[in-house]
C-alpha cells in the first residue's frame, strides 16, 4: 500500500513538472508575440481595447501602404519591352554601337528584357537574343499599351464542330456551328470555362476548353535567319526568270487566297485594301520584297498562321471578286494609299472600309 502511494506521488510531481514546462512554453511564445507586435507599435492591450484603436489603425495603414508599394514596384518590374522605331533597329552582341550585329528587330516587334546596362537592354525576341539601345526602346505601361494595339490573338479551334451558344452555359441554345477552318472574334473571357466572341454581329459564347487562344507579338529575326529567307527568295526570283507565268500565277492565287481568308464576306473595295496593304508591304523596305514572303512573315496574317491561306490555295476554292482584286493590288491599284496594317474596325485610326480599318 505504501509503495502505492509513492508511486502515485511521483507520477503527480512528474505530470506537475510537464504542466509547469508547458505554461514556460507559453509564457516564452507569448513573449515572442508581445514583441512581435510590439515593434508595430501595437500592444496586445491596444488589439483588445476599441478604445486604442488609433495606434492600430496606424500600423494597419502603414502594413497597407508597404504592400501597395511591394505591388506597384512589381508592376514596374514588367519584362515586356517593345520596338519604337519607324523601319527597323539592329539587335548586337554586346551593349556597344561597335559590337558585332546578330540581328534586327522591326517595327511593332516585341520581346522580354533579360537584362538592363548603361542605357542598353538585353532582350530576347523570338530566337533573337541581344543587346538594342534604350533610345529605340519603350518599356512599362508605353511598352504595354503599344503590344495591345499591334498584337494579335491567334485562335484555334481544337475541334471538328463548335457550337455557338446564345448564354455561357451548356443548356443555352445553339445559335451556330464552326468548324476548324472559321474564324473567331473573341471579345473577352467570361471565366474559365467560357469565352465570348463576335458571332453574326452579336455577342455569343463558346467552351473554352475547345478553343485555343495565343496572344502573339511580331518577334526580330537573327542574322542566321534573314540570310536563310533572302536565300530562298533570291532562289525564287531565279525560278521565275525560268518560268515567270507559273511563278506570277502561283503569286496571284496566294494573294487572292490571302484575300478570302481576311476579306472573302467584305465587298470588292475591302478586298482591294487587304491586296494592296500587300502590296505596299512589298514594296517596303521594312517587309519581305516578295508576295509570300510578306503572306507568311512571322505574326503578320493570322490565317497564315494557323494554316487557313494554305488550305484555301490547295482547294482552290477562291471566288472570283478575290482574283480580280488580287491582280488589280499586283497592277498597283489602291483605295488605301500606302497603308502597310490593317485590323477590324473599332480600336484604331484611319481608314474604314467595310469592317475594316487600314493604317
Amino acid at each position: 500500500m505504501l509503495r502505492g502511494r509513492k508511486i502515485t506521488a511521483l507520477l503527480a510531481i512528474l505530470i506537475l513538472c510537464l504542466a509547469l514546462s508547458g505554461f514556460a512554453c507559453l509564457d516564452a511564445e507569448a513573449s515572442a508575440r508581445k514583441e512581435y507586435f510590439d515593434s508595430l507599435n501595437v500592444g496586445i492591450a491596444q488589439i483588445i481595447d476599441p478604445s486604442a484603436g488609433s495606434t492600430a489603425e496606424k500600423a494597419i495603414e502603414e502594413l497597407t501602404r508597404m504592400a501597395d508599394s511591394d505591388s506597384a514596384e512589381s508592376e514596374e518590374e514588367s519584362d515586356l519591352v517593345m520596338v519604337n522605331v519607324q523601319v527597323a533597329m539592329n539587335v548586337r552582341e554586346e551593349p556597344s554601337e561597335d559590337s558585332a550585329k546578330v540581328g534586327v528587330l522591326y517595327k511593332d516587334c516585341g520581346g522580354r528584357i533579360l537584362e538592363r546596362r548603361d542605357g542598353w537592354t538585353r532582350l530576347k525576341s523570338g530566337d533573337l537574343v541581344g543587346w538594342a539601345s534604350d533610345e529605340y526602346l519603350l518599356f512599362g505601361e508605353e511598352a504595354e499599351a503599344m503590344a495591345d494595339d499591334v498584337g494579335n490573338l491567334i485562335v484555334t479551334i481544337e475541334t471538328d464542330i463548335l457550337r455557338v451558344r446564345d448564354e455561357p452555359d451548356e443548356d443555352a441554345e445553339v445559335v451556330g456551328l464552326l468548324t476548324a477552318d472559321d474564324e473567331l472574334e473573341i471579345i473577352d473571357f467570361v471565366n474559365d470555362d467560357w469565352i465570348s466572341v463576335e458571332y453574326q454581329d452579336e455577342t455569343r459564347y463558346v467552351p473554352a476548353e475547345f478553343v485555343d487562344v495565343d496572344f502573339h507579338i511580331d518577334a526580330g529575326e537573327t542574322l542566321v535567319a534573314i540570310k536563310k529567307r533572302e536565300e530562298a527568295e533570291r532562289q525564287a526570283k531565279l525560278t521565275a526568270n525560268q518560268g515567270a507565268v507559273v511563278v506570277g500565277g502561283d503569286d496571284l492565287r496566294l494573294l487572292a487566297s490571302l484575300i478570302h481568308c481576311e476579306a472573302g464576306s467584305e465587298t470588292y473595295n475591302g478586298k482591294l485594301a487587304v491586296g494592296a496593304v500587300v502590296m505596299n508591304r512589298v514594296r517596303s523596305g521594312a517587309y519581305p520584297d516578295t508576295i509570300s514572303g510578306v503572306i507568311f512573315a512571322s505574326g503578320q496574317f493570322t490565317p497564315a498562321l494557323n494554316g487557313k491561306v494554305a488550305r484555301v490555295y490547295m482547294s482552290g476554292q477562291i471566288s472570283d471578286g478575290c482574283y480580280e482584286a488580287a491582280q488589280a493590288a499586283i497592277n498597283g491599284e489602291t483605295n488605301v494609299g500606302g497603308a502597310t496594317h490593317f485590323r477590324r474596325a473599332g480600336n484604331h485610326d484611319g481608314i474604314q472600309i467595310d469592317n475594316q480599318v487600314f493604317w
